[in-house]
């Protein structure tokens, strides 16, 4: 059996954050949830730094990320994780309020897989984050090496 990998929430909002590991635990993941807070403390992680390196190897199921955060918003961490050749393969979800058309075409330009706008009921909330993580997380596959 191997190791499950974690899934990767970058919210800065606690009670979206909050909701969203709710929704991932109601769905009934093994996989280990990280939550960070901004878009710098998301690249610490990915990258191995700061607080996060000595984190363990391999990257993570998923990365959920919001657009709206402090310090580097969601967009700017995508920008920089299709930069790099170890990341291309990592989902990437953006899990945001904005209805924003050009935050939306901007996702899809920097290669994000999927765009999902948080809805404001809390059971349509529960309902796409638990979606998502039964896709990304059990359903998909690390791509294989050659």
């Amino acid at each position: 059996m191997t190791d499950l990998r974690t899934i990767l929430l970058a919210e800065d909002s606690p009670h979206d954050a909050e909701m969203a590991i709710d929704a991932l635990r109601e769905a009934h993941l093994a996989n280990p949830i990280v939550h960070v807070e901004d878009g710098v403390d998301a690249l610490d992680y990915l990258l191995r730094r700061g607080k996060w390196a000595d984190r363990g190897e391999g990257e993570p199921a998923v990365l959920l990320l919001d657009i709206k955060m402090p310090r580097m918003d969601g967009l700017e961490v995508l920008t920089e994780l299709r930069k790099e050749p170890r990341f291309k393969g990592l989902p990437i979800v953006i899990l945001s309020s904005s209805r924003e058309e050009s935050d939306l075409a901007r996702s899809w330009d920097l290669g994000v897989n999927a765009y999902v706008v948080k809805p404001v009921d809390v059971d349509q909330f529960f309902d796409a984050v638990r979606t998502l993580g039964r896709f990304w997380a059990v359903l998909n596959e690390p791509p294989k090496k050659d």
